[in-house]
């Protein structure tokens, strides 16, 4: 038997996420090829906030910090609030980003030189340690039914991670290429680790960068700052997100 034919018959036994790989870049096998591509193509308004992360590092969180921020404390109270409002731009395409609420801000898994860059648009990076991201994106594929991975062990996704091989790309290369603009005007690099450990200073240091006039309204009404963290809470956001997720899947299923 040939090297190549081992190599063939090992990965047709061995349980692999469904990807699918769009102009040389690595997305989930579920989401449209067209959506990205539009994605790619979005082009920013002055008025644009970004949440940038690679997955599972603190991407949630920060939605709902930032949408706290805006509604002055008060969390969403749908799933299509949450869609509408903070869309995955690489998932829904251009369109929904175009026409959103604002202010509003807009989700993107994508190393810098994908994303859609204005310098006159604000970037939030979060980044967090490799070990817990890795794992936490472990289970979120193998639980995830568009994935096709149920059941799929975590020294194989850990293989495919630790070589860059999952969906949106390499970790490392996605971190360093923002570590680079971390002193950027337009950008706030923060940790998932620094906003757990100090989350009201980070939460005022978020309002600040999206503007002066946030961070003034939260420092003088503490019943709307403690709103904020308590609503982006992890307990908070774990009973009310994973209802609006259920509502969520029941939208998108409706729209197939």
């Amino acid at each position: 038997m040939s090297a190549n034919q081992e190599e063939t018959k090992t990965n047709q036994k061995r349980n692999l996420p469904y990807y699918q790989d769009v102009d040389n870049f690595r997305i989930p096998g579920f989401f449209s090829a067209e959506a990205y591509k539009s994605a790619l193509a979005y082009k920013p308004r002055p008025d644009d906030l970004f949440i940038v992360t690679y997955p599972k590092c603190g991407t949630t969180w920060v939605q709902n910090i930032v949408a706290c921020i805006f509604r002055d404390g008060k969390p969403f109270h749908s799933a299509l609030e949450f869609f509408m409002e903070t869309p995955f731009l690489e998932m829904t395409g251009a369109k929904i980003a175009e026409s959103m609420k604002r202010p509003g801000a807009i989700k993107l898994h994508l190393p810098h030189h994908l994303t859609p860059w204005s310098p006159d648009s604000k970037y939030i990076f979060v980044a967090r340690n490799p070990k817990d991201c890795c794992v936490s994106f472990y289970h979120h594929t193998e639980r995830t039914p568009g994935y096709r991975f149920q059941g799929g062990e975590f020294d194989d996704y850990f293989e495919l991670f630790i070589n860059g091989e999952v969906d949106f790309g390499d970790y490392f290369d996605t971190l360093l290429s923002w570590y680079e603009h971390r002193n950027d005007p337009n950008v706030l690099f923060i940790t998932y680790e620094q906003l757990k450990k100090d989350t009201k200073p980070c939460i005022l240091k978020i309002a600040e960068f999206i503007g002066n006039q946030y961070k003034e309204k939260l420092e003088n009404d503490e019943k709307m700052l403690d709103d904020v963290i308590h609503h982006s809470s992890f307990s908070f956001m774990k009973v009310h997100l994973s209802e609006h997720l259920a509502e969520l899947g029941a939208i998108l299923n409706d729209l197939k």
